[in-house]
């Protein structure tokens, strides 16, 4: 097993006799000191990278992360930066250690002399194989700069897309969390209190408060064994769901039967399809291969088998809005989208305005179940809370009726 590497902090001269400071990332501290001689650096300092306080700067390098960064090295070749130069510049000014870490071992790897193609599939937990793939092509027909312009857009659009579908399922389940959490602590702490109260009354009470505090009760005695069994048996479908191919299909599938968020769900797959296969058809990716990344980005399983079978299709002479048709799984709008696509030879423009449709329509759908939600969680909120409140007050104001 390689040896992890590590980020070092130096001082020193370049060639020309100027001073000089920055990081690198080596195996150990004699190949760090090596890579700065390769690169014209006499340096008179080098030190481990000290670890802050906390693990502070040193957060985990997710996908908002990457899209950045591929949008800053965009940039920066579009105003006639060298690349080395980009990368060492975005990793200077980066917030994160993990990511001046990784940036500075991708730049280390590429004045080696490696591609960064190359340098990029080291890192495969960040750059996955449709990133490298394009990134590959930007350097065979030597239009970097555009391909990663193009990288840059999609990585942003994909993240944008994402947004979307977390504020569409974020909103109500915080909002049913909290429900529990109030209605769990009524019937634990507040409902027992009425409990006493009533004992007093020497009366019998109203069925409707006798079936809240029946429920206070089991929850007293047995909810500490439900909240624990809830607990283990999330915690072994989330293991399951990641060892288990069919079962995160099956679920892929009960989830786009859902009402509303399924239909979400499904625009949002027909979204990131046509993004990526516009993306990488553009980019020169023969259409074979650019159908074999879209299925692995659609984000569902019903799409990535439909995908596949598309290009299976495709492989043996069919035309693919032919085959997309036969799937059963496109709308009708995308099919003959793509067929007046296939016929004016311009597939990835109608692609990207198949893509730009459906993010507008998920867009769209996520304000208005958001609209549409608020309402109906606040009326369910209200008879909860205020059927238990009324419950408890109810033998009080029978009380009150009969003095």
């Amino acid at each position: 097993m390689a040896k992890a590497a590590t980020t070092y902090t130096w001082q020193g001269k370049d060639r020309r006799g100027n001073s000089r400071k920055g990081e690198i990332s080596a195996i150990s501290l004699a190949e760090a000191k090596n890579l700065l001689r390769r690169q014209g650096i006499s340096a008179n300092k080098v030190k481990k990278l000290a670890t802050p306080l906390f693990g502070r700067g040193a957060q985990k390098i997710v996908a908002a992360d990457i899209s950045v960064m591929s949008r800053q090295i965009a940039t920066m070749l579009g105003a006639g930066v060298t690349l080395i130069q980009s990368l060492d510049m975005i990793a200077q000014g980066h917030a994160k250690a993990s990511m001046r870490k990784l940036l500075h071992e991708i730049s280390n790897e590429v004045k080696s002399g490696n591609p960064l193609s190359g340098a990029l599939r080291k890192h495969p937990d960040y750059f996955d194989d449709l990133y490298c793939d394009l990134v590959y092509t930007g350097e065979q027909s030597g239009a970097l700069e555009t391909i990663y312009d193009r990288i840059a857009t999609y990585k942003e659009k994909a993240e944008a897309l994402k947004s979307k579908i977390k504020k569409a399922m974020l909103y109500p389940i915080a909002v049913v969390v909290v429900a529990f959490v109030v209605t769990t602590i009524l019937l634990i702490f507040v409902v027992p209190q009425f409990e006493d109260i009533f004992s007093s009354f020497g009366a019998e009470l109203p069925a409707f408060t006798q079936f809240v505090l029946a429920i206070s009760r089991f929850v007293q005695d047995y909810g500490f064994v439900m909240a624990i069994a809830a607990v283990g048996a999330g915690m072994l479908f989330v293991r399951a769901h990641k060892k288990s191919q069919s079962l995160r299909d099956n679920v892929d599938k009960a989830i786009l039967k859902a009402p509303v968020v399924g239909e979400i769900l499904k625009k949002a797959s027909i979204a990131r399809f046509t993004r990526t296969l516009a993306t990488t058809f553009s980019a020169g990716v023969p259409l074979i291969g650019a159908l074999e990344s879209a299925a692995g980005a659609s984000g569902n399983a019903v799409f990535r088998d439909a995908i596949l079978f598309m290009r299976k299709e495709v492989a043996g002479g069919m035309q693919m809005h032919t085959a997309m048709r036969a799937t059963n799984v496109f709308p009708d709008m995308v099919t003959q989208m793509v067929a007046i696509g296939e016929e004016s030879g311009a597939v990835d423009s109608m692609l990207s305005k198949i893509a730009t449709i459906y993010e507008a329509e998920v867009d769209d759908m996520v304000d208005g179940l958001t609209s549409l939600l608020e309402p109906i969680i606040m009326a369910v909120l209200g008879v909860v809370i205020g059927g238990l409140i009324v419950a408890m007050y109810l033998p009080i104001f029978e009380m009150g009726n009969v003095v």
